[in-house]
């Protein structure tokens, strides 16, 4: 698991859920492109949305300073708008392992959309206790 610096983390809740949501479709995007850069038309499809759309909130995160983008340009995220994605990829692996290991479900794609809406939803004290409860239980 990547592992952020608390002095750098910024909580989850002052992000809006919907900036959250495009930030990490933006981050899963990017990881799989070179130079990380991704377009309004892989937004929009990755979100079952109208590229019209993805273009208001693009404006949005702009403003917010989370994202690099001029319009009919390729976007990419700001080192603020990373921190973001980074801290809810890492939410988004500890719901995934307590789910798996300490609930034992099996459906993967419950776990992963499960895992998916919680992850919007967690303060960085409770990220701190499910990491730790996590580490005394798989031991």
């Amino acid at each position: 698991m990547t592992n952020s610096s608390d002095k750098d983390l910024l909580d989850i809740l002052d992000v809006r859920e919907s900036y959250q949501r495009y930030i990490d479709v933006i981050y899963e995007i990017s990881k799989k492109k070179r130079g990380g850069w991704v377009s309004n038309k892989e937004i929009a499809e990755a979100l079952d949305v109208e590229p019209a759309s993805v273009s208001g909130m693009l404006d949005k995160l702009k403003s917010k300073g989370y994202i690099k983008w001029e319009p009919r340009k390729a976007i990419r995220l700001t080192e603020e708008g990373k921190n973001i994605a980074i801290q809810l990829d890492e939410i988004h692996e500890l719901l995934r392992a307590f789910f798996k290991n300490v609930l034992k479900i099996e459906d993967n794609q419950l776990i992963e959309n499960v895992s998916h809406e919680i992850e919007h939803h967690i303060t960085q004290d409770v990220k701190k206790s499910l990491k730790k409860f996590l580490s005394n239980y798989l031991e």
